[in-house]
């Protein structure tokens, strides 16, 4: 079905020439002035985009346009004008303006730009639309995407929300996994309860058992008064355990315990302490190979792995990418106050064409810079990030013998030279958290100054 087009200019000649032009492609109606032309809107719901003219008598095209995007706040607008100023322009971009055209119109500039715009339009309306389904039928609004990769995530979801598994969620850093642990709360009978999460790789052994498990008083040196842990805190709802590979060989012994009895003990305590608990994990890096390398438990790991979702990368499902640049588009735009429209057709090419790293959460990162930095109208090639535009070398693929270990670091120290020194930059190229970054970094200078 053809798109309908509103044209609206009080010179005959002109917009009877812009219809015929566009009349091969699009349901086109026409009006002579702002009167009419609301007039047209309000009978015709179907209208998807309003040409108009800026000089025309009565009211011009900027007080129409502030009129059709009040009535209509998703009608794509392009205004045109024989006398067009750059002022005039950012007034019309700021009013909700998706293009701005001088006159006598180049009809092949005329045809692209309006292609554009309704395409710009549509992507924001699937945006919508995806994100109003997902929340009211299955309560996954905080998550986009409609490749088939996403969809066998949702769909895994929503089998596994509803029951008492245990679940991990795998895939690189950045994807969402966190997203993924809330949605399983969200959906499954403990909603109401408590959702409580621990970032494993933040804490060693000892501070993370106590974070865990809590503590009595007198348990250890610093612990002043009792304390309960995370999994206390959590009975009636979900524990969410993030990079869970992380953790040691002693908690290890001690989490495949909870699992199997939902019990444990405060540190310094002999009494035993019931809990009502989901465990959801999380890991970044792939667990049976941790397991096959003697690194990870192995019962541990089928307990932990009853259902397992595996989250793809962004690069495994570029067609999401314009999908999640509009829901961030719109949710930074709203958040900062700021009057961006859209993007454009190339600077959304240089973020489909990036190899995104650092996933999800960088793209993310990137289109809130975007935004934040633009004046408002449309996001072009030069509100994308440097490194985006001009993409570094890529990672060696082949890196020096060994073992694992020290291919880890050989790529690791590759990855931190070619970010020129820049952490957050290497750990987004390499897929790891910042804190994890500086962690390996730690080892690896107290193993140099061992050796």
């Amino acid at each position: 079905m053809k798109a309908s087009i509103l044209i609206v200019d009080d010179e005959k000649d002109t917009r009877e020439l812009m219809a015929r032009a566009l009349g091969v492609d699009y349901q086109v109606t026409t009006a002579p002035d702002a009167e009419l032309a609301i007039k047209a809107l309000e009978a015709d719901p179907s209208i998807a985009l309003m040409l108009s003219d800026v000089r025309m008598p009565g009211a011009d095209g900027i007080q129409l346009l502030k009129a059709a995007k009040k009535m209509r706040p998703q009608l794509a607008c392009i205004l045109l004008t024989a006398f067009g100023t750059v002022d005039l322009a950012v007034e019309a971009m700021k009013d909700g303006a998706d293009d701005f055209l001088t006159k006598p119109v180049d009809l092949d500039q005329l045809d692209l730009r309006v292609a554009k715009a309704l395409k710009t339009r549509a992507l924001e309306a699937e945006v919508v639309s995806l994100r109003s389904e997902l929340d009211v039928k299955h309560g996954l609004a905080d998550i986009t995407g409609t490749s088939e990769a996403m969809q066998k995530v949702f769909r895994l979801i929503q089998q596994a929300a509803p029951t008492q598994a245990t679940v991990l969620i795998e895939g690189p850093s950045g994807t969402g996994k966190e997203l993924v642990a809330h949605a399983l709360h969200s959906l499954s009978q403990r909603a109401n309860g408590p959702f409580v999460a621990v970032e494993c790789a933040a804490l060693n052994g000892n501070l993370l058992e106590s974070e865990l498990f809590g503590h009595e008083k007198g348990a250890f040196t610093d612990a002043v008064a009792k304390r309960i842990g995370r999994f206390e805190a959590a009975d009636g709802g979900t524990i969410f355990l993030d990079e869970i590979s992380e953790i040691s060989p002693s908690t290890q012994v001690k989490l495949l315990r909870v699992l199997e009895t939902r019990s444990f003990e405060r540190l310094g305590s002999s009494e035993t302490i019931k809990t009502d608990i989901r465990i959801v994990a999380a890991c970044n890096r792939d667990l049976a190979q941790l397991v096959r390398e003697g690194k990870f438990r192995e019962d541990l790991y089928y307990r932990l792995a009853v259902i397992d979702i595996r989250l793809p990368a962004l690069k495994e499902r570029p067609g999401d990418i314009p999908l999640l640049v509009m829901r961030f588009l719109t949710e930074f735009a709203a958040a900062n106050g700021n009057r961006v429209t859209g993007i454009t057709p190339a600077a959304m090419k240089l973020l489909e064409s990036y190899d995104w790293p650092g996933n999800v959460r960088e793209l993310r990162n990137a289109v809130e810079r975007m935004v934040v930095l633009s004046p408002g109208g449309q996001l072009d090639v030069g509100d994308v990030p440097d490194h985006i535009r001009t993409p570094a070398a890529p990672i060696p693929s082949v890196l020096p013998a060994g073992t694992l270990e020290a291919t880890e670091k050989a790529k690791i120290l590759a990855v931190l030279e070619q970010a020129g020194g820049n952490h957050s930059r290497a750990a987004q190229l390499l897929g790891i958290s910042r804190r994890t970054l500086y962690r390996k970094l730690d080892k690896y200078a107290t193993e140099s100054q061992q050796t």
